[in-house]
């Protein structure tokens, strides 16, 4: 399944420009200049993307600065439009004049229709935005378990997610050295870091659900906030009332930190105490603009459970809590499915507009079909495909080893393409310019036999280039041949015609 990748990036010989920001003349936006026959074409740099190089964040200087902590949504509500939100607006228009501004930027977060997480302990970050009028991004899951730890290779696997196009790493980690896991990765990266809190809370508790208390989850989040985690993952909409519904489904409840709090709820039969002091929750998120991603503890883990009452019965409580969160300046996502089928799709958005309006979405998938064990990746990235181009912001990636296994570099490689194209085929779909220009710019190439241009342009450029290979400049590829080369052909044809 896998695929030898060249030691050099297509990219790699692209010229680095930085574009300063006009309020804020202190932020420098990276991005990477393709010297096309027609001209200069620009891609987004978020560090160590498309480079064979280890990331090199640019250190938020200006945090040293701030003299108020505020959150995103808190400095946009006021009115203020925050370095973090400049620098958003120069990433999505690549630099130049569009409909993304920087007063645009201030206005979606001020709305809660999108967030920056960026914490103030994580000056290693390089802002993005998760929104429906943004480009959708996609995260990555890494992480220790019981079984396998190695602290280096999950750097290594961050690395290369970014690498390839992640915009956001979840480090999912529940096996040794959490502390020291979570600050290497999180020094190293340039991009947004999640956590779910909860995974180490019940190792603090012994591994035993029943033995969780709210001190230990508030003082293991608290550790989390303040060594820089950008975003969390709250499982507080799973109610003691929602689990007769679960009990009624063929796969139960699949979601890690959704199981463990149904055991909690059910051994103490009590209400879910992440629900009970969700407010205390967002003071601590609050202090360090941590943002929250609302899980979904009840995520339907087959297609025969896609929505149903226990999902839409969650959804309802995640858009209370999204009040919540609100009201205290917290920024705020919620978390989606899960297993859907296609035809099912279109209505998760319908009830989570209904529920949480407009709250970036952030889905894992959905996968389409429960049928394809090893191929889950594509599974997914056809269900998140369709969900982010019908409004979803965020991708999870699923790895071909869903369900099957830990996943290793090249599994995280192969997940995360898979949904980076998901996500540029959902932007071409809603009609962002720049994707329509990096379609066109490649075909352009394609079909003038520039392999250079064509591969550097891909969105995994290293997986095309070991493809194309050492075939040279030929006007043709290997599949057809010179005499049955379609577009050679044709340009005679073209060519006489025209004239």
């Amino acid at each position: 399944m896998s695929t030898t990748l060249p030691c050099r990036n297509p990219l790699d010989d692209a010229r680095r420009v930085f574009v300063r920001g006009t309020l804020h003349p202190e932020i420098a936006v990276p991005f990477a200049e393709l010297a096309l026959k027609e001209g200069p074409f620009r891609l987004d740099l978020t560090a160590g993307r498309h480079a064979h190089a280890a990331p090199s964040p640019m250190p938020r200087t200006w945090l040293a600065r701030q003299q108020v902590r505020k959150t995103q949504r808190e400095w946009a509500l006021s009115g203020v439009v925050t370095p973090e939100m400049e620098y958003v607006a120069i990433r999505e228009s690549l630099g130049g004049p569009g409909r993304i501004t920087p007063e645009f930027v201030r206005d979606e977060v001020a709305r809660g229709a999108a967030i920056i997480p960026a914490n103030l302990n994580h000056p290693e970050l390089e802002p993005m935005a998760i929104g429906r009028a943004f480009r959708v991004k996609v995260n990555a899951n890494i992480g220790t378990s019981g079984e396998v730890s190695d602290l280096g290779l999950e750097v290594e696997k961050m690395i290369d997610a970014v690498r390839h196009g992640a915009d956001t790493v979840m480090d999912l980690s529940t096996g040794r050295n959490l502390h020291a896991t979570r600050e290497a990765i999180l020094r190293a990266s340039p991009v947004p870091i999640g956590t779910v809190p909860l995974y180490e809370a019940l190792l603090r508790a012994g591994g035993k659900a029943e033995n969780l208390t709210w001190e230990i989850f508030a003082e293991t989040l608290l550790d989390h906030a303040r060594q820089g985690v950008d975003y969390v993952t709250i499982h507080a909409g799973l109610r003691r009332a929602h689990l007769p519904l679960a009990a009624k489904r063929v796969t139960g409840v699949v979601s890690r930190g959704g199981a463990i709090l149904a055991r909690w709820c059910a051994a103490h039969d009590a209400e879910n105490f992440l629900y009970a002091r969700f407010a205390e929750v967002c003071e601590i998120l609050r202090t360090y603009d941590v943002a929250v991603s609302l899980g979904d503890g009840l995520r339907p883990g087959c297609t025969a459970d896609a929505n149903d009452a226990a999902q839409f019965a969650e959804l309802d409580t995640l858009g209370e809590l999204a009040k919540i969160a609100a009201e205290h300046g917290v920024q705020t996502m919620i978390e989606g499915p899960g297993h859907v089928p296609m035809h099912k799709i279109a209505e998760n958005l319908t009830r989570h507009a209904a529920a949480c309006g407009e709250a970036p979405l952030y889905t894992l998938g959905p996968l389409v079909t429960d049928s394809a064990p090893g191929f889950d990746h594509i599974t997914g990235a056809i269900g998140g495909a369709m969900i982010a181009w019908m409004g979803a912001s965020m991708l999870c990636v699923v790895t071909p080893k869903e369900h099957l296994g830990l996943p290793d570099r090249d599994d995280v490689r192969q997940g995360v393409t898979a949904f980076r194209v998901a996500a540029h085929a959902a932007d071409l779909a809603k009609g962002l310019a720049s994707a329509q220009a990096r379609d066109d710019a490649l075909s352009r190439a394609r079909y003038a036999f520039r392999w250079n241009e064509q591969i550097a342009l891909g969105l995994d450029p290293l997986t095309a280039q070991a493809y194309r290979g050492d075939a040279g400049d030929d006007h043709h590829c290997t599949m057809c041949g010179e005499a049955f080369c379609s577009m050679r052909g044709f340009r005679s044809v073209a060519e006489a015609v025209g004239a």
